[in-house]
């Protein structure tokens, strides 16, 4: 994946329409081709002239935001982060049927919520929670525990030390053209195509397991 300096907008791994009926092909067009098009210009000209900047990854950028110059700081920050949230999320969407969670991710969220149904109820109503923009996330702690919580606009868990198993964006432009105002229908539609293969790929690897 492109992850530095002059960073693109990577093509989906799969049509705009293979959410359907759950996700639109428009809002997959529109999400992919527009939105985070203009994260990613906009990250590219924060860094324009700033080369010694150009070799560093979205994650070293996020993580380093306070040792960037101030006439960039906010800029990189906020459109990092979309760049950042938008991938993370769209590589974590599968074609439906999806299946459950499986796995070591599988046994851990049994652990942690006891039960699969138990997680979905908690993972609803923290993105529920969020006011305004941002993302519901389950996460791995620095103890290793599975943990769900929100960021606002384009925040990421990076620079809160915490590893990213798991991201929804519930910004109005993820759902609004299908779902209108009703966030929860969009939410139950995303458990319909969550990648819980890639989900547990990513949870393996925060343990230093799989590439």
């Amino acid at each position: 994946m492109n992850d530095h300096y002059k960073f693109i907008n990577t093509p989906l791994p799969y049509a705009y329409d293979a959410m359907e009926p759950y996700i639109d092909e428009k809002t997959m067009r529109l999400h992919h081709d527009r939105h985070l098009q203009t994260y990613i210009n906009n990250l590219n000209s924060a860094l324009n002239k700033y080369p010694q900047f150009q070799n560093w990854t979205l994650e070293q950028l996020l993580l380093n935001v306070p040792s960037l110059p101030e006439e960039i700081r906010t800029a990189v920050k906020n459109n990092a982060g979309g760049v950042f949230n938008h991938r993370f999320y769209f590589s974590n969407l599968t074609p439906p049927p999806s299946t459950q969670p499986f796995g070591s991710l599988c046994d851990a969220i049994e652990k942690e919520y006891r039960g699969y149904s138990s997680f979905q109820n908690q993972f609803k109503t923290a993105a529920l929670s969020v006011f305004g923009s941002g993302y519901a996330w389950l996460v791995v702690n620095a103890a290793g525990k599975l943990c769900i919580i929100t960021t606002e606009n384009q925040d990421t868990p990076l620079p809160l030390g915490l590893f990213p198993i798991l991201n929804i964006d519930v910004w109005e432009h993820a759902y609004y053209l299908k779902h209108y105002n009703l966030r929860a229908d969009y939410i139950d539609d995303w458990f319909r195509v969550v990648n819980w293969n890639n989900a547990n790929k990513n949870y393996m690897r925060c343990f230093g397991i799989g590439s």
